[in-house]
């Protein structure tokens, strides 16, 4: 019986560990060549830039079983019998995005998927972050998904068949500390949701995700936590089920969007966790509005019907929302 993806060429960024390593894995146990990708041999036990966090002996083990890059991960799904090609490189860099496709073209005569999972992030106050954080974090995520888009999706539209999948985060919808990060998230559910359009009608889908799963980044946040006090089972305790299973078990289903079945999926954000779910996220509205006569707003107005009006139960209502 052949397998979905049968045929199929893939490039899955930040694919060395973690979650990336899951969806490597899945699409080549469905049929794919993957080329596996990751900034450089080997990897770092910390997972967010410029933070030297002091491990204990149990954390410092933890990050080890899931250390690797894309050599470990494309020699895994050799060993598994499927087809794999390591390219090492920084996908915020043109050139280097470029190079993957090509590679991928080379090597298996075509390329046919890409997922975005690479990411760099910092966690920190805005007013500590430097130009060099803020780079970092915009680059790695959103100029490397325009990258990616740039060089595949000529090869894509001649062949009439495309997927590209961008991994995003909750964090787009602003959280505290993740400043850049959460910019670069919502600039990459406005693009992908953008380029879908610009795409439609030519085989080719966009889709955008959060994956929530327990990685090498939990490691780190638990670790920042047990640094500020918080006792270990305090954090287990309080982490959402999906922190507390690995990724597997949820990648199956962007393996299934990178199918022909997903051939009218396009233009949408999900929710993806490790506890089984599977969600669409809604679109942003207007949900409350005033209006001013003949549309002309005078201060004495503004003075007036803006906290008695338009903000009046604003915050009961978004906290609501966001304890739904």
């Amino acid at each position: 019986m052949e397998r979905p993806l049968q045929g199929k060429v893939a490039i899955v960024t930040g694919s060395g560990q973690g979650i990336g390593r899951d969806i490597a894995l899945c699409l080549a146990r469905e049929g794919a060549a993957v080329i596996t990708n990751n900034r450089k041999p080997g990897s770092s036990l910390n997972a967010f830039e410029k933070t030297d966090i002091p491990f204990t002996e149990a954390e410092r083990a933890a990050l080890e079983a899931i250390s690797g890059d894309a050599k470990t991960t494309a020699d895994e799904i050799v060993r598994r019998g499927g087809q794999a090609l390591p390219v090492f490189g920084d996908v915020s860099d043109f050139g280097t995005a470029g190079t993957m496709v090509d590679a991928a073209r080379d090597t298996f005569g075509r390329i046919d998927i890409v997922i975005h999972n690479a990411s760099s992030n910092w966690v920190g106050n805005i007013m500590d972050m430097d130009e060099t954080l803020w780079d970092i974090s915009i680059n790695s995520k959103l100029k490397g998904a325009f990258n990616l888009m740039h060089h595949a999706l000529p090869h894509m539209k001649e062949q009439g068949f495309g997927r590209i999948l961008n991994s995003s985060s909750d964090a787009y919808l602003g959280v505290e500390g993740y400043a850049a990060y959460g910019a670069a998230n919502a600039g990459i559910v406005a693009l992908t949701k953008a380029a879908a359009s610009d795409v439609r009608g030519l085989g080719i889908t966009m889709n955008a995700y959060t994956p929530l799963a327990r990685t090498r980044a939990w490691v780190n946040a638990a670790a920042a936590y047990r640094l500020q006090g918080v006792p270990s089972e305090a954090i287990e305790a309080g982490a959402p089920d999906a922190m507390k299973r690995t990724a597997e078990g949820m990648v199956p289903f962007l393996a299934y969007l990178a199918s022909d079945d997903a051939s009218d999926i396009s233009g949408h954000l999900f929710r993806l966790a490790a506890d089984g779910e599977i969600g669409v996220w809604s679109t942003p509205e207007v949900f409350k509005s005033i209006h001013a006569e003949d549309g002309i707003w005078t201060m004495k107005d503004l003075q007036t019907r803006i906290p008695n009006e338009l903000m009046a139960g604003v915050e009961a209502m978004q906290s609501a929302i966001r304890a739904d």
